[in-house]
């Protein structure tokens, strides 16, 4: 029983890659870097992405993945930001086929950076490749200083992390020497950007960096 469930859930993920790399070929050949943006929910992700697209000299497009509800998309929109919706209705992470459906449904005008939001969890979307170049992790100091250590493969797979609302960090028991400590154990070298996402503070060098790597 073990065994053939065990082989299921290899059968699905090996088909979900050979989608990603349909997925990461069609925006590629558009000149589009996707970036698949992680946390829990209330981690600040949409906050990020108005932040960063601000400071970003390129075409930038959304897709928001939710279980419910299109406010996000709404809000990204009401700001002139080329936004689609996926709504999963239940489940708890994006796939590439929900994005495949996505992307084919939208227009990519020029090249530039697509972010892809995905459903506020720190498990499951670690584990599903939607095609992206890059996967984008934010955590913010009210989740707590221990999040490396109970979810690990997100911060194992992240190519770069955001740790955010640190304006909140004198009203909180956020032990950010543990933080780290858990950080560089899984991740050695992505780098980590302190941002806020009132003040603006550190958003200048995360989309520097984002740009820089996404070579645009």
């Amino acid at each position: 029983m073990h065994m053939v469930k065990k082989d299921v859930m290899t059968d699905i993920r090996a088909e979900n890659d050979h989608i990603a790399a349909h997925v990461n070929g069609y925006l590629s050949d558009k000149g589009v870097f996707t970036v698949n943006l992680m946390g829990a929910p209330g981690a600040g992700k949409t906050t990020t992405l108005e932040n960063l697209i601000r400071r970003l000299a390129v075409k930038c497009y959304v897709v928001e993945g939710d279980i419910e509800s299109d406010i996000d998309t709404e809000r990204l929109r009401g700001q002139g930001v080329t936004a689609s919706q996926i709504n999963t209705f239940g489940a708890c992470h994006l796939d590439a086929p929900l994005l495949h459906n996505a992307v084919h449904a939208m227009t990519f005008a020029e090249p530039g950076i697509l972010f892809v939001e995905n459903v506020g969890n720190l498990v499951c979307p670690a584990e599903f490749s939607i095609g992206e170049d890059i996967k984008l992790l934010q955590v913010s100091v009210a989740d707590g200083s221990d999040k490396p250590y109970k979810y690990p493969l997100a911060f194992e797979k992240a190519d770069a992390i955001l740790l955010s609302k640190i304006d909140l960090t004198p009203y909180l028991n956020f032990d950010e020497e543990f933080f780290m400590k858990g950080v560089r154990h899984l991740n050695p070298n992505a780098p980590v950007f302190k941002v806020c996402g009132v003040t603006g503070e550190g958003y200048d060098a995360a989309a520097a960096w984002l740009m820089d790597r996404s070579g645009k």
